[in-house]
Formats: structure tokens, C-alpha cells, sequence
């Protein structure tokens, strides 16, 4: 029986004091509602910081959320956290490993970056029919072209090496449009660079896109043409529906200074079912 679940990819911006009225405080309970209203079965959340996730944990039980820190797994940093329906999934694994030279080096930094930046991962599996999937969060740097470059290239090697059968699904933000290289990177192999191929949900949604062509705002306004958040899935993952949610309160205001992104898709059946 094949197995459908929506994906959401979602920064919900750090904690930053400097934010103004757009500071969490008047924004945590505009995230926690785009979360619910949308039921994503599973969730990538890039930048909440240990006091965001809580928050968010408090107002969406439902949820399991594993945190994961860019200076350390535990508490420290920002986190590419994973959020999942713990009444339909139960936890097989969980890791991280760490864009950079050395990637199981918590805290890491790579190449040209400005920061550490990670990869969050898991094993799920569907408890009403089995099927397991790998689900892979990352935010890639802001400022390192070289190390967007690398962190794409090791994210699919971890995936051929860890994942060669079961589906994959990628969320993040990659700091990178469709066509840059990072991006070309991730969608696109060679004879030279086999393995197996991620799909952008955008590209090859079903029934096409909904929503706009950014991702990004200023919290007031949408910034045109730049979406940087994207939802990547094996070749052996149906993808029905893709869309960039727009949601808008208090007269105008958006959540945070990204927009979620959800996927709907459709994982293949375990043989003999």
C-alpha cells in the first residue's frame, strides 16, 4: 500500500532581539499556526533556537521534535530540527553529521563558511503499514559559495552511502535558486558523479505550483524571485502537489522572513503489499 504524507520546510527565523515588532514573541504563535493549519505529517524546521523549539513543542503536542544544534547536537545554536506525527511514525535512527572536511566533527565549520552548518536525519517508519523512509533536514551557508558547493556534494554522497534502496526526502533552506550550482549539484548526475537522483517537488509536482515563486519576505513583503527553501525527493517518490504558502496575518505581516514550503507525495508500497 503506498504510503501519502505532506512535507512542509519551514525557517521560522532566529531569536533575534533586533527584530523589532517581528521579534519571536509576536511571531511564535503565527508559526505554530501555519504549522497546525497545514498538517504537515512531517516537518524540517531550519533556525529555531533550543527556546523556539520548545515553544513550539508546547503548542504542537502532536508532534515529536528532535532538535539538532549547529555548535552541538543538544542545545547549542540554531537547529535544523525534525518534527514528525508521533501517532503515525515511530523513530528507527537518528544522526547528524556536519558540512565540512570533517564532517562528524560536531561543530564543524567548511570550506568557505561562515558558520556551522549541519545535516539532521532520520529513519521513519509508518506504523500502519511499515514503510520506512529517510527524511534529511540541512540549512546550507549563507555566505560560502564554495561551501554550498561541497555541503551538496557530501549531503548525496551520506545519501548513497547510508540510504541506497529506501525513499529520501530532503528539506531545507539551501541559501542557493534553482541553476546555481549547488542546486545543479543536488538535481543532477553524471557518468562522472553516479548515484542516486533527488527531484525538486517544485519541478516535478503533479499538479504543478502553488502559490509564489520566492520564498523569501521582509516580513511585510514578499521578496520577488528568490526561492532559496526547496523540498528534494528520490526518483522513486511521487510527488502530487507542491506549493509555497503565503499565509499573511495581523494585517499583512508574514510569520517569519521565509515562507513554508510543503510538498505532498506518495512513497512507493513494500513489495507484496
Amino acid at each position: 500500500m503506498a504510503v501519502e504524507l505532506r512535507v512542509m520546510s519551514y525557517n521560522v527565523r532566529y531569536d533575534n532581539p533586533n527584530d523589532g515588532d517581528d521579534v519571536w514573541r509576536e511571531r511564535r504563535d503565527r508559526v505554530a499556526s501555519s504549522i497546525r493549519f497545514h498538517r504537515p505529517d512531517v516537518v524540517g524546521l531550519q533556525e529555531a533556537l533550543h527556546a523556539q523549539l520548545r515553544d513550539l513543542s508546547g503548542q504542537l503536542p502532536t508532534y515529536e521534535w528532535l532538535p539538532a544544534g549547529r555548535e552541538n547536537v543538544e542545545s547549542a545554536g540554531e537547529y535544523a530540527a525534525i518534527g514528525y506525527d508521533r501517532d503515525r511514525f515511530n523513530l528507527e535512527s537518528e544522526d547528524t553529521f556536519w558540512l565540512s572536511e570533517t564532517p562528524d566533527e560536531p561543530g564543524s565549520v567548511g570550506w568557505d563558511a561562515d558558520l556551522p552548518r549541519l545535516v539532521h536525519y532520520v529513519e521513519l517508519r509508518e506504523q500502519r503499514t511499515d514503510v520506512t523512509f529517510y527524511h534529511f533536514n540541512t540549512h546550507f551557508d549563507h555566505a560560502g559559495e564554495e561551501s554550498r558547493l561541497n555541503g551538496a556534494k557530501l549531503l548525496l554522497q551520506r545519501i548513497d552511502g547510508l540510504v541506497p534502496d529506501d525513499p529520501v526526502v530532503v528539506t531545507g533552506d539551501f541559501n542557493c535558486r534553482a541553476g546555481s550550482p549547488p542546486y545543479e549539484r543536488l538535481t543532477s548526475r553524471t557518468k562522472a558523479s553516479p548515484g542516486r537522483t533527488l527531484r525538486d517537488t517544485h519541478r516535478f509536482s503533479k499538479h504543478g505550483h502553488h502559490g509564489p515563486e520566492t520564498s523569501m519576505t521582509d516580513f511585510r513583503n514578499l521578496i520577488p524571485d528568490k526561492k532559496i527553501d526547496h523540498i528534494f525527493v528520490t526518483s522513486d517518490v511521487e510527488v502530487v502537489l507542491h506549493g509555497v504558502q503565503s499565509d499573511a496575518y495581523a494585517n499583512g505581516r508574514y510569520a517569519s522572513d521565509h515562507l513554508p514550503v510543503v510538498a505532498d507525495i506518495s512513497l512507493p508500497e513494500l513489495d507484496g503489499r
